[in-house]
């Protein structure tokens, strides 16, 4: 019987301070997240140079607080994995260098870890029994990827976006229709009283059949509405904006990956990011799903935003790879999926 492999994950890509452990990728023993959104709500949005100071702050306690709720001590740690890239860079250095120096510290395997494979690898966790291959959509504030995944940190990218993530749309419209950071819950909770087909908003569709996305058409096609509305001096129902603007972006979203699920033969779609999150894309997928004989796995939430447990996940898969990486390995803000 192999031994386990007890992982320490830390996670500092943006407002998130995190440290998780967990076994074999997949049995989470404890995943301590500090967030900073109520700190970042007051500017409309992430401060980068305000997330890495508390993450200086944070990054100790959380750590020790992630041992601790495990009942370990680093003595009995095996792996130590961190996120290096994408994100904030300053940010990204806080838990870089902190990881670095444990590893060091501590004769530990030190592996650095792509952020989007840390949300694809959220699945495994809520999902013990997958296996791949299957396809994933990964959609966040800062990412929007339909990502074939062949193999154990093996990816190949099916779709992406060519401009802002559906996570920053959400974010963007939500402060146009006076609704505040935070933008996806925000939005959520508003179109749900709205009528999602009371405006009719673009869906982006390119000419060459790629499944890339595009949400700066559409976002400039709400600012452009709500401009028209307020040059009229005509009433703005927000709650129509909302809805008819969410509906957009998941049609999108829904359609594209369905269409990659069949170009690839694949019948398990995993779903990954705080988008993830969102109730309207959740059903669509799962209704969808079922017309097309599609799985449909989203993790709890906890698991679709940013965390150190998804970290901690995919550096197991890393080290049984046998992936490891240098001390000197520096923070890379716009890694891309797959690289090393």
């Amino acid at each position: 019987m192999e031994k386990d492999i007890i992982v320490l994950g830390i996670e500092s890509s943006c407002d998130e301070t995190a440290a998780s452990i967990v076994i074999n990728g997949r049995k989470v023993l404890s995943n301590v997240i500090s967030s900073q959104i109520d700190i970042h709500t007051k500017f409309g949005g992430v401060v980068p140079e305000v997330a890495s100071r508390k993450h200086i702050e944070n990054i100790s306690f959380v750590v020790q607080k992630a041992l601790e709720d495990a009942n370990m001590k680093i003595e009995d740690i095996d792996v130590i994995g961190v996120t290096y890239g994408p994100g904030l860079v300053g940010a990204l250095l806080v838990g870089l260098q902190y990881a670095k120096g444990l590893a060091y510290s501590s004769g530990k395997t030190f592996i650095g870890v792509n952020h989007i494979e840390g949300h694809i690898s959220a699945n495994f966790i809520e999902y013990p029994e997958l296996e791949p291959p299957f396809m994933c959509l990964v959609v966040s504030g800062g990412h929007t990827f339909i990502v074939y995944m062949k193999d154990y940190g093996e990816f190949e990218v099916i779709g992406q976006t060519r401009d802002d993530a559906a996570g920053e749309a959400f974010d963007k419209i939500a402060r146009a229709i006076g609704l505040g950071y935070p933008g996806g819950p925000k939005i959520q909770k508003v179109a749900l009283e709205g009528n999602p087909e009371a405006i009719k908003f673009p869906r982006a569709n390119f000419h060459d059949n790629s499944l890339d996305f595009s949400f700066s058409g559409l976002k400039s096609a709400v600012l452009g509405y709500l401009n028209t509305k307020k040059m009229k001096d005509e009433e703005i129902n927000e709650k129509d904006v909302a809805a008819s603007f969410q509906k957009s972006v998941v049609d999108v979203l829904v359609d594209n990956t369905m269409k990659a699920c069949k170009s690839r033969k694949v019948d398990r779609i995993a779903v990954a990011g705080g988008v993830a999150s969102n109730l309207c894309l959740r059903e669509n997928l799962i209704e969808e799903g079922k017309k097309n004989g599609i799985k449909i796995m989203v993790p709890k939430p906890i698991l679709c935003t940013d965390n150190a447990a998804m970290i901690a996940s995919a550096a197991y898969f890393e080290y049984k790879k046998g992936r490891t990486s240098p001390l000197d390995l520096n923070a890379i803000p716009n890694l891309k999926l797959g690289e090393r």
